[in-house]
């Protein structure tokens, strides 16, 4: 039960940050005087992190209802595999993401 709450939650989170990068670059490319509270929100790295990790977990986890739904009968292994690649996955993402400014 929790991966199904946490799978619907992290897709939730998804559409509303997708939704505020998509927004915001909408802001800082059409207008000429860039408000200040799209640059905020735009380059905010809390809300890069989130969505590294929301898309992480969403996939992986996404991939693990496929193998259940495919047979897969170990559904507790599954699960620490799943959330164990998920963090690591999500460990080395962030730290290429803040990486990238150094150099």
């Amino acid at each position: 039960m929790f991966i199904w709450i946490c799978h619907r939650v992290t897709g939730l989170f998804l559409i509303l940050l997708l939704g505020l990068k998509v927004g915001t670059a909408f802001f800082l490319m059409t207008k000429e005087a860039k408000p200040d509270w799209a640059i905020v929100l735009h380059t905010n790295p809390f809300s890069d992190v989130l969505l590294i990790v929301c898309v992480v977990f969403h996939a992986i986890y996404g991939l693990r209802t496929i193998f259940l739904d495919l047979g897969w009968r170990r559904e507790n292994l599954l699960f620490w595999l799943a959330t164990l690649l998920g963090v690591m996955l999500s460990l080395f993402l962030i730290a290429v993401y803040f990486g990238q400014g150094q150099g």
